[in-house]
């Protein structure tokens, strides 16, 4: 029988659950708990988590919640603490600002304990079998890239965290809602209307930030490990020309590794799962302006197969 999920809550149910003991989530290969009594967070929560598996809540990897401080920033400009497992990481931002940093927190709760993986910086998204992954600094335009080709017909498995398993090289989903800042909003928007969006946030440390809701089909597929296919370094350039240029494989080792969160912590293991990722991976740089032309770029290279002599 096919597990609950977060949907199959009545409103009223989910959050009892939020404020009580917490409710008890599939994220990919984990396990998280969230515990909350803000409105706004509730709200988001049901409408972007709708499509995740509901856990028995016997255990979880991660117990956040989202609580209001005590005294004055409980009423006078009021603020929101992030508590994972029971410590405070951050300080506390403004209380409109709880469900961005719910995803940026429960983004730390993986990249600072998931090391039996190692774990990457990039966006990863998979068609026919072949995962893509989207190394790229912030205002590369990686999160707007990787959104348009999700509903292109490519399979979500990250927006921010790449997780390759280190006994074999594949790569493991974590499809959560996708998170996109300021102009990349609207005209994501426009671009997918189909697509679930949070409210926006105004006047956080990225801008106004908007999540939006991973597509179904990729939460039901989070078990289902992919193969590297291609590494592409993505890079947003106003009125620019596409242009796809091949990129020498040690090259993209190095550049891989400098935006991997644990590759020095890993040691010979995290070379290791390193190379057989570049390995299996033709390497690019994408400059890009157009979202359609960028899209029909990794069509053709969907449609190809593998050089697998690479770029020496």
């Amino acid at each position: 029988m096919p597990a609950l999920t977060i949907s199959a809550l009545p409103a009223a149910e989910l959050r009892r659950r939020l404020k009580s003991d917490g409710v008890y989530f599939r994220t990919g290969v984990f396990t998280a708990c969230l515990k909350t009594r803000l409105e706004h967070v509730a709200s988001s929560f049901a409408l972007l988590y709708g499509d995740y598996a509901l856990a028995d809540g016997a255990y979880a990897d991660f117990h956040v919640a989202l609580t209001t401080p005590r005294g004055l920033r409980r009423w006078f400009r009021p603020q929101v603490d992030f508590i994972a497992d029971g410590a405070s990481p951050f300080a506390a931002l403004p209380r409109d600002q709880a469900f961005p940093m719910f995803e940026w927190g429960l983004n730390w709760c993986v990249s600072s304990n998931a090391h039996h993986y190692l774990m990457i910086h990039a966006a990863v998204i998979e068609r026919n079998g072949r995962a893509a992954i989207l190394p790229a600094p912030p205002g590369s335009g990686k999160s707007t890239l990787c959104a348009a080709l999700i509903h292109n017909g490519w399979r979500l498995l990250s927006d921010e965290l790449t997780l390759v398993r280190r006994s074999d090289s594949r790569l493991i989903p974590l499809p959560r809602p996708v998170s996109l800042k300021n102009a990349s909003i609207p005209l994501m928007q426009a671009y997918a209307p189909g697509a679930v969006f949070s409210p926006s946030v105004s006047d956080t440390v990225k801008g106004t930030v908007a999540q939006m809701k991973a597509p179904a089909d990729s939460v039901a597929r989070a078990g289902e490990a992919a193969l590297p296919g291609w590494i592409i370094f993505p890079r947003y350039e106003a009125g620019a020309p596409l242009t796809l240029t091949p990129v020498p494989r040690t090259r993209a080792f190095m550049r891989v590794a400098d935006n991997a969160f644990n590759y020095a912590q890993l040691g010979v293991e995290g070379f290791n799962a390193l190379a057989g990722v570049v390995g299996a991976s033709d390497c690019y740089d994408l400059h890009y302006s157009s979202l359609d032309e960028a899209i029909a770029a990794f069509e053709q290279l969907s449609s190809q197969p593998s050089s697998q002599a690479g770029n020496p």
